[in-house]
């Protein structure tokens, strides 16, 4: 029988080995005043992988993550990559209840959490049954029922795991909402986020020099536009514990800081501030805006006084974006460009045709970044299936766009009924599940509305009970403690009727024009 090579692909786990063999002392991520070198991030890693592995997690199994920014977030994150399991990271801003759905929602067999989420999460306990007897993992506090960091290691050794990977293994599920409802978590393969990595460095021109500033949650899929290319191409990442515009003003300064990511919201707080004038952040090539659109007074102003290297990216965690380019902005400034490199785009019609250019459209992409499925949702999965003509599977978006003449793509309206505020989407139909249960609440439809700090804010409209006795406010107070941060009310209002369609359905976007009229 003769010999035959691999077929070799580049696989992340991998390539950051290989990053800590021939760069072991160069550091590789640093936040909260700690520094990991290349050599000690993955060892690391590699510890946490072999421990899942010695506890038969790997292939086929879920592993959840709910902890803080930190080193140890992001060794815990990879090092469940590296065992060959798939990483569920979960938002900090969720409620127990809704932290308890997803993680049953996406089978993990063992949950990892830090101080700062143990008392949200314990309650839930008894509703966790997938979670194995071993599996709670307590990062940086003892309690009875929970195994520590150290015992959970035990004796593994920080050796690469003997893991072989596929590019069609699942890497992640990321959840799109925190809802309570019906979750949908879009799982994110090896060759997704391989794409992901190498599209985003060439776009944004990351190198091993690279010093990229994160200034969101490290769960944020969103936040892994920073992450994911700066160790793919072995450079150093620095994470911001929280985020504070003072706080990152001196770091871009002090660390010489060529690469950053912040959602509108954050821009408009750097730029509130006195000393941003007198501060260097000469050093910055890149400044990533991504979330939610950017205001055009806004985007001047960064242009103006932060540096020309402004990037803006569209797209869905489903897997899709476009990029307009610093080039770019005088010819093309309200559009948000082409697509990213190794992604495909169509807009189409209500029956599913191309429309010209100059035409509105539904937008649909295809790519390497695009999801596998959403987890253990096929029904919803194929709802977003478009095919080209030669067969290929589009994902819909929902969205609607515009080609110009160029091929640069201009966002007409959002998805119809998600709110993205600071950054963060929230869907209506969660918030309003809230809302409903409100006994002086008869009916209740959320909106979008504009909000200075972040952009966008819920509203709700209701319809109150007959008895005429509610109270906007107390509704508010009421809904909001039982809210999610990023999903609570700026305001409640009262109507008597909604406008609705031949089915009933309410007209949201009627609803909402008289608020953004002048926005």
């Amino acid at each position: 029988m003769s010999e035959t090579l691999d077929d070799p692909q580049v696989y992340l786990p991998d390539l950051w080995a290989t990053h800590a063999r021939f760069y072991p002392d160069k550091p590789a991520v640093v936040c909260g005043g700690k520094t990991r070198t290349w050599r000690d991030f993955d060892a690391n890693m590699n510890r946490i992988a072999n421990a899942l592995n010695a506890k038969g997690i790997g292939k086929g199994d879920q592993v959840a993550v709910l902890m803080g920014n930190s080193i140890e977030m992001l060794e815990t994150t990879f090092g469940v990559v590296k065992a060959g399991a798939c990483v569920v990271p979960l938002s900090g801003l969720l409620t127990g209840d809704q932290l308890a759905t997803l993680i049953d929602d996406c089978d993990a067999k063992m949950l990892a959490v830090s101080p700062e989420f143990r008392e949200r999460i314990e309650p839930q306990r008894s509703l966790l049954t997938k979670i194995r007897d071993d599996g709670w993992i307590a990062f940086g506090f003892h309690a009875a029922g929970w195994q520590n960091y150290e015992s959970f290691l035990g004796d593994a050794g920080s050796d690469q795991p003997s893991v072989r990977y596929d590019m069609a293994d699942p890497f992640n599920i990321i959840y799109s909402s925190g809802t309570t409802g019906l979750p949908k978590g879009i799982l994110q393969t090896h060759r997704a986020r391989l794409h992901w990595s190498f599209s985003n460095a060439v776009e944004m021109g990351f190198s091993s020099d690279s010093k990229a500033l994160t200034t969101t949650a490290l769960y944020s899929n969103g936040t892994w536009l920073m992450v994911l290319p700066v160790l793919f191409a072995g450079g150093t990442l620095h994470a911001m514990e929280t985020f504070d515009p003072g706080a990152f003003l001196e770091t871009v300064e002090r660390e010489a800081i060529t690469h950053t990511f912040m959602v509108p919201a954050q821009y408009l707080m750097v730029l509130a501030r006195p000393e941003l004038d007198s501060t260097d952040i000469s050093s910055l090539r890149t400044l990533l805006s991504a979330g939610s659109p950017l205001r055009r007074d806004t985007k001047r102003e960064i242009i103006e006084r932060m540096g020309p290297g402004l990037y803006e990216l569209y797209g869905f965690s489903e897997g899709f974006a476009t990029i307009l380019k610093p080039q770019q902005h005088t010819e093309k400034f309200a559009s948000v460009g082409t697509p990213v490199i190794g992604f495909e785009l169509r807009l189409l019609d209500e029956d599913g045709r191309d429309v010209p250019r100059g035409k509105a459209g539904e937008i649909a992409g295809y790519g390497a970044g695009m999801m596998r499925a959403y987890y253990k949702r096929p029904e919803q999965t194929a709802e977003l299936i478009w095919r080209d003509e030669r067969g290929r599977t589009f994902v819909r978006s929902g969205d609607v766009g515009m080609l110009d003449e160029d091929g640069f793509l201009y966002i007409l309206d959002r998805k119809k009924d998600m709110v993205i505020s600071g950054g963060f989407n929230v869907f209506p139909t969660d918030v309003e599940a809230v809302v409903g249960l409100h006994p002086d609440v008869q009916d209740v439809t959320v909106i979008g509305v504009p909000d200075e700090k972040w952009g966008e804010a819920c509203l709700a409209l209701v319809i109150p009970t007959p008895d005429n006795t509610a109270d906007a406010e107390a509704i508010r107070a009421w809904s909001n403690e039982r809210l999610a941060k990023h999903q609570r009310l700026q305001a409640v209002e009262f109507r008597d009727d909604f406008p609705r369609n031949a089915l009933g359905k309410v007209l949201k976007r009627l609803l909402r024009e008289p608020y953004w009229h002048d926005a």
